[in-house]
C-alpha cells in the first residue's frame, strides 16, 4: 500500500478520516481499559479476556496504520468536475448488458468500492475495462463470475 495512489471522493475521504479519529480517540482508550481490567482481574496466562482485548488492540492498530497510509496517498476526486465525455475515476455511467438490462455505476477507488451499491473499483476487471472509454463503446471484461459484455449508454 505504501506509495499507491488511493482515489477517494470527498465524502469517502471524510468517512475514512472520521473512522481514523474514532479509532485513535475512542477505540484505543476502550481497549486499553479492557486490557488493564483483564490484567487486574487475574494473571495474563490463560486469561481469555486479556487475549481477546490484545487481539482487538492489534486489529485496531493495524487498521490505524492502514488508514494512515491510505489517507497519506489519497487523491480526492471532485465528482462535479469529472469530464462527461470519457470514463474516469469519479464518473457515473449507465451501461447496458447483452440481455438489454441497464445498470448505473460509479467508478471509484478501491477503498470506496461497493459493487452491490453500483460503486465499481477502478482496479476491478469491469472498472479497468470501462476506464478511458466513451458513450457507445462496447467493452468486455473477465469478472470472477465469468465474461461480462456491456455497452456504455451514457456518462453522467
Amino acid at each position: 500500500m505504501v506509495g499507491k495512489t488511493a482515489y477517494l471522493t470527498a465524502d469517502g475521504k471524510a468517512k475514512l478520516e472520521a473512522e481514523l479519529s474514532h479509532l485513535r480517540e475512542v477505540r484505543r482508550r476502550e481497549v486499553a481499559e479492557r486490557i488493564h481490567a483483564a490484567k487486574e482481574f487475574s494473571d495474563t496466562v490463560d486469561n481469555a479476556e486479556f487475549e481477546e482485548a490484545k487481539n482487538e488492540q492489534a486489529f485496531i492498530e493495524g487498521r490505524i496504520l492502514q488508514l494512515d497510509q491510505l489517507l497519506a496517498n489519497a487523491v480526492v476526486i471532485d465528482e462535479k468536475t469529472v469530464d462527461h465525455d470519457i470514463v474516469r475515476v469519479g464518473s457515473h455511467l449507465v451501461v447496458r448488458y447483452e440481455d438489454g438490462e441497464e445498470a448505473r455505476f460509479a467508478i471509484v477507488g478501491s477503498a470506496e468500492a461497493k459493487p452491490a451499491e453500483g460503486r465499481i473499483s477502478n482496479e476491478s476487471p469491469v472498472g479497468r475495462a470501462l476506464l478511458g472509454r466513451r458513450a457507445g463503446d462496447a467493452v468486455e471484461a473477465l469478472a470472477p463470475s465469468g465474461p461480462v459484455r456491456l455497452t456504455i449508454v451514457r456518462i453522467e
